[in-house]
């Protein structure tokens, strides 16, 4: 194998594939980055037992030459030492020739570098899905889905299919559902696809859907999802982030959210989540982080206090509707749930001082995000 390619080219595609490597496998080959030249550029691949990503640098793209295939093949170089060989190189451009022993001589400028490379054959054969389930989003959507959601996965694997995000699709409307049974975040966007494709039970782990996030990064453009039983692909031009799914049925989420509540609040998403910020420098030692909200007469009274440390008291001015309501709850997770928020101003439904609350921005209908309150006495 022989290729010539542009360092910036390389240094981006190499970063986007080393999120799938694992330095802590039993399997040697996995630890590396396949590199494989052929007649359409370069294609590397990273993976591990969950997440594999693959980054393509096409022969040419806006109309200047990226790689120069000479001589086609493959091989897996040491994923580390690659990753931080290329971003360090001299020059703006690398050649790297490959022997028929794996041993890789890369050279940039007056470097040059000799790799102990693998066998590609040893690396894992990934099948090729077939195309039945597959919709379209934009890249900004999905990274909003994530960003409202992925907080609220339960973060002990022992949970099972809690550590994931629920994926529903019907009639065109994606839905995503996170929750570790304390708290749940729902989040739902429109997508295009086949009219009768619908989704149940699809659950990705939070971990791959964190990593997924981080390898959109700027991109903006469409994005397809492919759904097979046990795996997700998500696909831009140049990258495909492939997941394993979830096994197990995902609790009905549906029950435990209020159609309607006695006491209401609405109020600026902005000041609620700072009076919480700041009453929580006092409970957050405390063993539940827990405050508690008043809510009378145009206002909530936030209080908080933590016995070797002090107690707070303040209040927000708010739209107050319904009987007089005193609850607790975890203020992590009311501040996770407000900066998920994307809309200035928030309605939260109250049905009772121990029953889970409904936040939602009040501009919107697509979110809303559920908190457990926090028996106090």
């Amino acid at each position: 194998m022989k290729f010539r390619i542009v360092k910036s080219a390389l240094s981006e595609a190499v970063s986007q594939v080393s999120k799938a490597v694992s330095t802590k496998t039993t399997i040697p080959v996995l630890t590396g980055i396949k590199v494989t030249a052929d007649e359409s550029g370069l294609l590397l691949t990273g993976s591990n037992s969950d997440i594999t990503i693959q980054a393509r640098v096409p022969v040419r793209k806006n109309d200047s030459e990226q790689v120069f295939v000479e001589k086609m093949g493959s091989v897996v170089l040491p994923g580390r030492i690659f990753g931080e060989l290329v971003r360090k190189l001299p020059d703006d451009e690398v050649e790297c020739v490959v022997s028929d022993r794996f041993q890789a001589v890369i050279r940039s400028g007056t470097a040059e570098f000799q790799l102990n490379g693998f066998d590609p054959e040893e690396y894992p054969r990934f099948p090729r899905l077939t195309e039945d389930r597959t919709f379209t989003i934009s890249a900004d959507a999905l990274k909003s889905l994530i960003r409202q959601t992925g907080f609220a996965v339960a973060v002990n694997e022992a949970r099972g299919v809690l550590t994931g995000v629920l994926f529903q699709l019907e009639d065109g409307i994606l839905t995503c559902v996170a929750t570790d049974s304390h708290r749940l975040s729902r989040q739902q966007a429109r997508v295009e696809g086949a009219k009768d494709l619908s989704l149940k039970n699809v659950v990705v782990p939070g971990k791959s859907l964190s990593e997924l996030a981080k390898t959109l990064g700027d991109y903006t453009g469409p994005v397809d999802l492919v759904v097979e039983d046990n795996q997700i692909l998500v696909r831009t031009e140049e990258v495909e982030f492939y997941s394993r799914l979830l096994e197990g049925a995902y609790p009905d989420t549906n029950r435990v959210i209020p159609k309607s509540g006695e006491t209401e609040l609405v109020t600026s998403t902005r000041e609620l989540l700072q009076s919480v910020d700041r009453a929580s420098l006092i409970s957050r030692d405390g063993r539940d982080n827990v405050i508690k909200w008043t809510l009378k007469d145009g206002k909530v009274e936030v209080n908080s206090a933590a016995q070797d440390i002090g107690s707070v008291t303040e209040e927000v001015v708010a739209k107050v509707s319904g009987p007089e309501l005193s609850i607790s709850f975890n203020a992590r997770y009311m501040m996770e749930a407000l900066r998920a928020i994307d809309s200035g101003e928030i309605r939260i439904l109250f049905t009772g001082p121990m029953t889970p609350f409904l936040i939602q921005p009040t501009d919107r209908d697509d979110s809303l995000h559920l908190i457990v309150p926090v028996r106090t006495r």
